[in-house]
């Protein structure tokens, strides 16, 4: 395989450079198991495990190994195996908390280009759940394109797409139908070969479906959704980096029934920039958009330049942003301590030794 086609890069040249001296090469994962991974690489699809060194390493989450990571391989002598020895940094991340109370983060995919943000022109339709993967993908460092699946059973489409166009501000979007082939043809702006696309979104939006007609046969299961609310199955158990005809590199992955923000301050600013502009003229640099004298925000929402639900979930968003960067602090003071506590046990364990 040549490694361009998959997205090789002169940014990731320049980190390999050290580990190429070393006799080492570079691979990038498409399958992660629990305790192994498929990687493509210049001589093939190889089955890798993490070094023990290495795995010492992975300390946390951000450290851990994910769908579409530059991977540096020690090749065994079958070539059909490999060693994974580091990560090469990533250029974007796309990553959320992790589903449930743990406050921790989940890595989804790395190193992408283009993010298609997949919505249902069905009873899926739903633009706070879209302003939500808005943030995440401005955050990862990918470009976000909304692609609003099921267009041949919709019946105001044009309502709908005004109303995604009002939130989100100079993001493409792009109706497709796989049953008539709408805007099928749009999508290929972004599917260039090396570019790497993942496609996100809840269950039954239609990703299995999309990435079988892009690959040109079935890859996925698809699974037909309730008829009452367009709920899904997990057709797609796992994600996976799949290589396109054309060359163009294509994550799918498994549905998300909710998508709780890790981190998005910069992507809440990108998302919301109709707000963040207008605040700007606010009279206190701390104006909250409440009740505050010489609120700029108020004063747009009063004569209809800003609508007043979108500061309601711009400020809800807000919240959840400063109570998961709480958590975190809270997490990470936890984890210090506990470190110091190991060190001075240790310490004390040798200290004693020493004086027998």
């Amino acid at each position: 395989m040549n490694l361009n086609s998959l997205g090789w890069s002169n940014f990731f040249a320049a980190t390999f450079a050290p580990y190429n001296a070393q006799g080492r090469v570079p691979g990038r994962v498409t399958i992660a198991h629990r305790d192994r991974y498929q990687v493509y690489t210049e001589y093939g699809e190889v089955t890798a495990t993490v070094s023990g060194t290495f795995r010492r390493q992975l300390t946390d989450t951000q450290d851990a190994i994910a769908v579409g990571d530059w991977v540096v391989l020690q090749m065994q002598a079958e070539q059909s195996t490999a060693i994974i020895h580091a990560v090469l940094p990533r250029r974007s991340k796309f990553s959320r908390k992790l589903a449930g109370t743990t406050t921790q983060e989940q890595l989804i995919a790395t190193n992408l280009d283009t993010v298609f943000i997949i919505c249902g022109l069905d009873y899926d339709f739903n633009l706070n759940r879209i302003e939500r993967y808005l943030i995440v993908t401005w955050e990862s460092g990918a470009s976000p394109v909304i692609v609003l699946s099921k267009a041949d059973i919709c019946t105001d489409l044009a309502t709908k797409v005004a109303a995604v166009e009002a939130i989100a501000l100079g993001v493409p979007i792009v109706p497709i139908s796989v049953v008539t082939q709408q805007g099928l043809d749009l999508l290929q702006t972004y599917l260039r070969p090396g570019q790497t696309v993942a496609l996100l979104g809840s269950s039954g939006v239609g990703k299995s479906t999309l990435t079988n007609e892009l690959m040109g046969e079935a890859v996925q299961a698809v699974q037909s959704v309730r008829q009452h609310d367009s709920k899904g199955r997990h057709t797609t158990t796992r994600r996976e980096l799949l290589q396109l005809p054309n060359g163009a590199l294509l994550i799918d992955s498994p549905g998300m029934r909710e998508l709780q923000l890790w981190s998005g301050d910069e992507g809440l600013a990108d998302t919301f920039a109709d707000i963040e502009q207008v605040a700007q003229r606010c009279r206190f640099r701390d104006c909250q958009h409440e009740a505050e004298p010489g609120c700029a925000v108020q004063a747009a929402i009063a004569i209809g330049e800003l609508r007043s639900e979108r500061l309601q979930h711009y400020q809800k968003l807000q919240r959840e942003l400063e109570y998961m960067h709480q958590k975190q602090d809270q997490r990470a003071s936890l984890n210090s301590k506990a470190r110091w506590k190991k060190i001075h046990k240790a310490m004390r364990h040798y200290s004693k030794s020493d004086q027998v």
